[in-house]
């Protein structure tokens, strides 16, 4: 469809709404900022009959260009032009100044396909189809102002049960040079890896975009039972109150464990729980292995997940938790308390790979 000439009702409100959007955009110095941004930086991933023509091109070049030569433009027709200017809206709905730091808290659009405050669907669950490009800078710029990109995804992420395990140690920085269209690029970046990513930003974003800091002051993320442990451990490490087992199992291994619930799932908190011995007597692994009909080996890999696990969480759990088993080793009365700190260290920080014992155990077993 062309425009030379106005046939409908249709097309001369679509003719209305780009002059007014253009009028807004090039007389309003707030948008000024906006006009060398491409069109795309205001395209969500659920968009459809984008203008694909038209993408690539900045907002000043596209409305120092006659309507009449946009709509003329071939494979532009008036769904085309309609979303075209759908997408110049977005721009001045959007309230972020593309100099990152003087970025402002947006006001929720009035556009349903475009939310420009919260990526989450309708039952609060998060959605990388929400997520536009202006969001996602404005996630970088969170984690930078706060000097986070060193932390690791598998540090902050909600759980690790989604998150690939070779990315648990991925730095944020990587992502924080990447627009979103070029994550999308990346290689063995499909679109389950790229929600988690997504949704780690997100979330720490949300958790900090208010909090502007202070030169005296430092925020620090970490996982939310991470304090907790760390505080108790310190002033068990540091006192000479006796230590009892049942402090240790509700102030450290049963928090421990929830964390294994959340990030590995209940299989792998019911072994540990198991071999911890939490609701009875230690379990063995050759007792795990039959109740559940695999190897002994797949129970020490199931096992290592806690490992794994608490080196991305909690790595500092490593030191503390060894210089509180020395602090307590034959303390008179203490014994029992050291017996369940020293299995719940042993567990979570295995100083030499269990798979490697496992290995040992079916060797042993099919040489017998």
């Amino acid at each position: 469809m062309r425009f030379n000439k106005i046939t409908s009702a249709e097309d001369f409100q679509l003719v209305n709404s780009f002059d007014e959007v253009k009028r807004r955009l090039l007389e309003e110095t707030k948008y000024s900022d906006r006009l060398d941004k491409p069109l795309a930086y205001w395209a969500l991933p659920n968009d459809r009959r984008l203008p694909l023509a038209f993408l690539g091109r900045t907002i000043g070049d596209l409305l120092a260009t006659p309507f009449e030569e946009l709509s003329a433009t071939p494979g532009i027709g008036q769904k085309k032009i309609s979303s075209l200017v759908t997408l110049l809206n977005r721009a001045t709905k959007e309230d972020a100044g593309f100099e990152p730091s003087q970025a402002a808290v947006p006001e929720a659009s009035s556009d349903d396909n475009f939310s420009t405050k919260s990526p989450l669907d309708s039952d609060g669950n998060f959605d990388p189809a929400l997520v536009s490009e202006v969001l996602w800078l404005r996630w970088r710029e969170t984690v930078r102002r706060h000097n986070l990109g060193n932390e690791c995804l598998g540090r902050l992420a909600p759980t690790l049960m989604d998150l690939p395990t070779v990315i648990w140690n991925t730095p944020l920085e990587f992502y924080m040079g990447h627009s979103l269209a070029e994550i999308r690029r990346l290689k063995t970046h499909g679109e389950k890896r790229i929600r988690v990513v997504l949704e780690v930003f997100y979330r720490v974003h949300e958790t900090l975009d208010l909090a502007q800091g202070q030169p005296h002051l430092a925020i620090l993320l970490r996982p939310k039972f991470v304090p907790v442990l760390q505080a108790w451990g310190l002033e068990r490490l540091v006192g000479e109150t006796p230590i009892s087992r049942s402090d240790v199992m509700d102030r450290l291994t049963r928090p421990m464990l929830q964390q294994i619930l959340i990030d590995a799932g209940q299989t792998v908190h019911d072994l540990a729980a198991g071999r911890l011995g939490i609701e009875g007597a230690p379990q063995s692994v050759r007792m795990q292995a039959r109740n559940l009909g695999v190897t002994r080996a797949r129970i020490y890999q199931l096992l290592e997940d806690c490992q794994k696990i608490m080196s991305v969480r909690w790595p500092e759990g490593r030191p503390l938790l060894e210089s509180l088993c020395r602090k307590i080793d034959e303390k008179p009365g203490e014994s029992e308390a050291y017996q369940l700190l020293t299995a719940t260290r042993d567990l979570f920080y295995a100083s030499k790979p269990e798979e490697e014992e496992a290995g040992a155990e079916e060797l042993e077993a099919s040489s017998n």
